[in-house]
């Protein structure tokens, strides 16, 4: 028996490979394909099945495209209604892998069709839990997402995942190894630990929604607390998901073609493009395509484009790292956003070469503005998460969130200066790129962000652990 996690840090998301005796079976696979026919192949084994825990809002799973490259089946749980040939299996039902067995366990809550894998070895016993969005690490699936295709309140859909973790995973045994489809980041949860694989044991000492005591009024309360706007991206994703999507290889062909400086220029203008600049923000901060928008790399990429573009239809241009082309047309493709148009050959120096106008955003080190934020002369704007901010925060900033720029923008002066910071330099200049497109232009970035403000010694508020809030 081998399992192996495929962790993609970016997604905070978790695909499993499993093979045993020559066949495999791969749990919600990403989008690229490759690396598992790779695998497959290098074990000189065959993709039998392609199990899917449920239709997925937050990433655009491989599995109609691996199905059709291996010759593997689809297998999602019971209620499931896709678009394409897949087995909808029955509650129990269960399916072999070499040696293995694979037991459907149906689990609705976060969705109607969520289903828990469990795997059993070649003895029979209990080995493992594949539980999707049902059970993660230190939290559970947010139970409101799924509110429209149920036609249910996301309190109903909380008290079937009472009832699915009491009836189906908690009475299995404490050394079952929990191998979850999220970890921390991830959107579909509220507060998932960092860990990707633990027993089911040690959850349910932890894991606050696994108390032995707990009533069904008390998980619904506690699960439904707090829950966020889910990103606007998501239902674009259980669409495409649930009713197919174009083959990656043709997104890949059209997002990686090579536009000079003219074709650019005249691509973003006559199709209504966004020009996404995945570059370092470093870079970005010093010189960029004017109304262009930054979401770099190095960071969330794929969420945060998925929270703040929102449209998977929107026709996209990049300028991006030389030879970096490829990854972020895959990166982009894995949450749905196929309308890459191409991208800038040459990247932002053969813009400037070209002699084209080009615009900076000014940025200032914490050291500098230590004195005016003292003085109390100039609005502060933290972009952090409320519950970053509600921790700890300079004493005179407004938190404008980041993932809610949108409801935020009368606040901001449209002609006295401003600071705007984030964390640690990422996001504020993702939302000063915001700004800039809409003609707010009287910003001034803190380079480093609040980690570099507490290190100058800037005056803060009392910190509150995080956990508490």
């Amino acid at each position: 028996m081998n399992i192996e996690q495929i962790y993609t840090g970016c997604l905070a998301q978790g695909a499993y490979y499993i093979e045993s005796n020559g066949e495999v079976a791969i749990i919600d696979p990403l989008r690229e394909v490759e690396p598992y026919l790779k695998r497959a192949k290098e074990d000189n084994a065959q993709i039998k099945y392609v199990f899917e825990t449920h239709f997925h809002a937050d990433f655009v799973s491989g599995h109609i495209t691996l199905a059709k490259e291996s010759g593997a089946s689809i297998v999602y749980g019971p209620t499931a209604k896709p678009s394409f040939d897949a087995i909808i299996a029955e509650d129990g039902q269960e399916f072999h892998l070499g040696e293995l067995t694979i037991v459907v366990l149906h689990t609705p809550g976060h969705t109607m069709e969520s289903a828990t894998y469990l795997l059993r070895d070649e003895k029979g016993k209990d080995h493992a839990i594949f539980s999707g969005d049902t059970l993660f690490l230190g939290d559970v699936g947010r139970p409101d997402l799924a509110q429209k295709a149920a036609n249910m309140t996301q309190e109903q859909l909380a008290g079937l995942l009472y009832d699915s973790l009491r009836e189906k995973i908690m009475p299995l045994a404490d050394d079952v190894i929990v191998y979850p489809a999220h970890g921390a980041g991830s959107a579909c949860g509220k507060n998932m630990m960092k860990e990707t694989v633990d027993t089911l044991g040690n959850q349910k000492k932890i894991n606050y929604a696994l108390r032995a005591d707990m009533s069904r009024e008390e998980f619904i309360d506690e699960v439904t607390e707090g829950l966020l706007p889910p990103p606007k991206y998501f239902p674009h994703n259980v669409r495409m998901n649930k009713e197919g999507y174009e083959d990656i290889d043709d997104v890949l062909e059209r997002g990686t073609n090579a536009l000079s400086p003219d074709a650019f220029e005249t691509a973003a203008n006559e199709t209504g493009a966004i020009v996404l600049d995945v570059r370092h923000q470093d870079e970005y901060v010093k010189g960029h395509i004017p109304r262009s928008i930054f979401i770099g790399l190095n960071g969330d990429f794929a969420p945060w484009v998925g929270a703040l573009i929102a449209d998977t239809a929107q026709p996209i241009l990049l300028l991006t790292p030389e030879g970096k082309e490829e990854e972020t047309v895959t990166r982009l493709s894995r949450v749905g956003f196929d309308k890459t148009l191409g991208y800038l050959d040459g990247g932002f120096e053969a813009w400037k070469k070209a002699q084209k106008e080009f615009d900076t955003i000014v940025s200032v080190s914490a050291d500098i503005v230590k004195e005016s934020l003292e003085d109390n002369k100039v609005p502060v704007f933290d972009v952090r998460k409320e519950s970053e901010f509600k921790s700890e925060h300079l004493l005179n900033a407004e938190n404008t969130p980041l993932d809610f720029l949108n409801d935020h923008m009368a606040k901001f002066p449209g002609e006295e200066t401003f600071y705007v910071h984030c964390a640690g330099g990422y996001r504020s200049v993702i939302a000063a790129s915001i700004l800039k497109s809409r003609g707010i232009h009287n910003l001034i970035d803190i380079a480093g962000g609040f980690g570099a403000l507490k290190k100058e010694g800037a005056a803060v508020t009392d910190y509150v652990c995080p956990t508490t809030l």
